[in-house]
């Protein structure tokens, strides 16, 4: 079973060249593409295995596997290095990431028609076996249909409240947001609200 880090055969071989580094350091790297243009850009995603991730720890996978593709040299041309998190409404890259975010509304596509159609939005279910769960609305009907995980080509979170909500509660339970910075408000005046 493969995954959906890498799309492309320069991507995979890219990813065979950062992955060690990266995991190496503690993190995940949740996918990875290099980008067409004048400039083309190689986008690296990553994360620590419990989710989420710092803007230091982000600076520190830049440096690192800066230095890694600096010796290897693997892109012919000059190009741009973006190291970024996933994001709120990130891809969903990896099995494990279709049961992490279960209960969430997603949209994915597929390689091949499925029942005549590509594009599936819903609310995951989790997984079975290789198979993607998600629950579709068919015919005025909530229907939970799965997927093969390989047939999937592209799948990603969809912003919603409930995504944002869960989003902030993790970042608040790793002590990422320090909610007393917002207790006490400074007015123009010099007087505090609370």
């Amino acid at each position: 079973m493969t995954d959906l880090v890498a799309k492309t055969s320069t991507d995979q071989r890219l990813v065979e060249i950062l992955r060690p580094v990266i995991e190496g350091m503690g993190y995940e790297l949740v996918r990875l593409r290099l980008m067409g243009g004048n400039t083309p850009t190689l986008q690296i995603m990553a994360e620590k295995p419990e989710g989420g991730i710092e803007v230091d720890d982000l600076a520190a996978i830049n440096t690192a596997v800066g230095a890694v593709l600096d010796v290897e040299d693997p892109i012919d041309e000059n190009y741009t290095l973006e190291v970024s998190s996933p994001g709120i409404d990130r891809p969903l890259t990896r099995l494990k990431d279709f049961d992490t975010w279960d209960g969430y509304v997603a949209k994915l596509e597929t390689a091949e028609l499925i029942d005549g159609r590509k594009r599936f939005k819903g609310v995951l279910a989790g997984t079975e076996g290789d198979e993607v769960l998600i629950e579709i609305e068919e015919a005025g009907e909530t229907v939970t249909i799965g997927l093969t995980f390989d047939l999937i080509a592209d799948a990603k979170l969809v912003l919603t409240d409930e995504l944002i909500t869960e989003t902030l509660r993790q970042r608040k339970h790793a002590g990422e947001i320090d909610e007393t910075q917002f207790d006490e408000v400074q007015t123009d005046d010099g007087s505090e609200e609370d």
